[in-house]
């Protein structure tokens, strides 16, 4: 089924389109590369956040689009961040993550339904997800998962947590809460 990539919003790829055109784009993003180097495949990034065990609806927040910037071959990507005052670019970088993301995204492409294409990250826990949310036509803001999106963990994951397995958001949703909600103190006798 195809894969629904959301347009980025103009800001955010008006910040990467300065970033690429400063004269030293190409040595930062470590591409090598002599002619102009173009944006694609943009990505809202999330992060996950109010996972706790007493449960309550976990929220992501957009936090940033993730653009996949080629060059003679080789991939970086540059990332935007929202702030109080608009979109800004943020970095380019390298990294294992990027192959992994488009190995993740080949998988979702063999799947049969339609999702819309993000990514979420668990900061605390160092991992990066590819989200494939059930509503491909939903606003690429919204922050609630539905029931039926699965999140692909990205490699590398934290220890326990297969790479590239897709997981429905509730099965995965349970182990990421134990792990990000520390043991309760225990009381030590008087």
């Amino acid at each position: 089924m195809p894969l629904h990539v959301p347009a980025a919003p103009e800001p955010a790829l008006r910040t990467v389109l300065a970033a690429l055109g400063s004269p030293s784009a190409a040595r930062a993003a470590g591409t090598g590369a002599q002619g102009p180097l173009t944006p694609e495949l943009p990505l809202p990034v999330h992060a996950l956040e109010q996972v706790t065990r007493r449960g309550g609806t976990p929220r992501t927040r957009l936090t940033g689009w993730r653009f996949t910037i080629r060059g003679y071959g080789r991939a970086v990507a540059a990332e935007t961040v929202l702030t109080p005052d608009g979109w800004e670019f943020s970095h380019f970088f390298g990294g294992p993550y990027l192959a992994s993301t488009e190995r993740a995204l080949r998988q979702a492409e063999a799947l049969t339904t339609s999702y819309q294409v993000r990514l979420l990250s668990v900061p605390e826990l160092y991992m990066l997800t590819l989200w494939l949310h059930g509503d491909p036509t939903a606003d690429a803001a919204s922050t609630l998962p539905g029931p039926g999106d699965l999140l692909v963990p990205l490699a590398p994951a934290p220890p326990g947590i297969a790479a590239h397995r897709p997981h429905r958001f509730s099965e995965l949703l349970p182990v990421l809460t134990l792990r990000l909600t520390p043991p309760p103190l225990l009381k030590t006798p008087a």
